[in-house]
């Protein structure tokens, strides 16, 4: 059976649609979905039925096992962890600030899959901006001073002691995890190549940058400032709209995204696996 693509009216994400994921794939399937992937950045699969064995066999398809640092797993299942906030909970949405998932880590991972088995009826929406586009669409000026640079990276400021989701985040339903480890960092170029496709993303977000090697601060964050407004420019955005039964998956290395609330008073739950890089740099 073919897939069928069709194609978000934005700079990235698609929808795919008759294929059955609470079954086994063959080869062309996986090919094809990949390469829609691949191509959109998001892609989104309506309408399925999945348990968490289906979602973990859907992920291993798409690649190995990725790493979730500050989130436990669920019990059973240790690469499945869940994103949920309860009607009543009112601590801040989890990650709302725009972000490339784990960017800190050596080998930051390739995907997210995430499915949506609780979805409120209003709010909830992801936002995703497109990083090659992001890049392409930068000044001559611009992309001479950042070629060759390396972006610092950190967890520190959502995971450290201190951090959005340290200490003092009292009340969060999340199994989340903080800690020292947080403070580290990691250096990524700024430029970094797509691992599979070769395309140019710009690699930054205001959730795990913190600065850029070899500039001081005092030159480096207003870069870096007027880099986070470039990068979230309408142009290129897709506005992700979930409904019950929707598996979502998206490509690390060239979006950034950033969760939306708006749906105060209901009860949210995803579950969600973290996909490594096939070939890592």
């Amino acid at each position: 059976m073919t897939i069928e693509v069709t194609r978000q009216h934005a700079s990235c994400g698609a929808y795919i649609r008759a294929v059955d994921l609470s079954r086994d794939l063959n080869p062309g399937e996986v090919a094809g979905i990949r390469a829609a992937w691949l191509k959109h950045q998001v892609v989104a699969f309506p309408d399925q039925a999945m348990e968490v064995t289906d979602i973990e066999r859907f992920a291993t398809y798409m690649g190995p096992n990725g790493e979730d640092p500050y989130i436990e797993a669920i019990a059973g299942h240790p690469r499945v962890v869940q994103v949920k906030r309860e009607a009543d909970e009112n601590t801040p949405i989890f990650a709302e600030t725009w972000h490339s998932d784990w960017s800190f880590l050596k080998r930051p991972p390739a995907a997210t899959v995430l499915y949506g088995n609780i979805i409120p009826p209003t709010g909830g929406d992801t936002l995703f901006a497109n990083q090659c586009a992001a890049w392409d669409g930068l000044s001559g000026s611009m992309k001479t001073l950042l070629k060759g640079k390396m972006a610092v990276h950190s967890a520190r400021k959502g995971y450290a002691r201190d951090g959005m989701y340290g200490e003092r985040d009292k009340g969060r339903s999340m199994a989340i995890k903080y800690g020292d480890s947080a403070l580290k960092t990691q250096l990524h170029p700024l430029a970094r190549p797509h691992t599979e496709t070769g395309c140019l993303a710009l690699y930054v977000s205001p959730g795990y940058t913190i600065g850029i090697d070899g500039i001081p601060d005092d030159e480096a964050i207003p870069i870096l400032k007027e880099l986070y407004a470039h990068q979230s420019k309408p142009e290129y955005l897709y506005r992700h709209k979930w409904s019950q039964g929707m598996l979502l998956m998206w490509d690390y290395r060239s979006v950034i995204h950033a969760a939306t609330g708006g749906y105060e008073g209901h009860r949210r739950l995803l579950h969600r696996i973290t996909v490594a890089d096939r070939t890592p740099q």
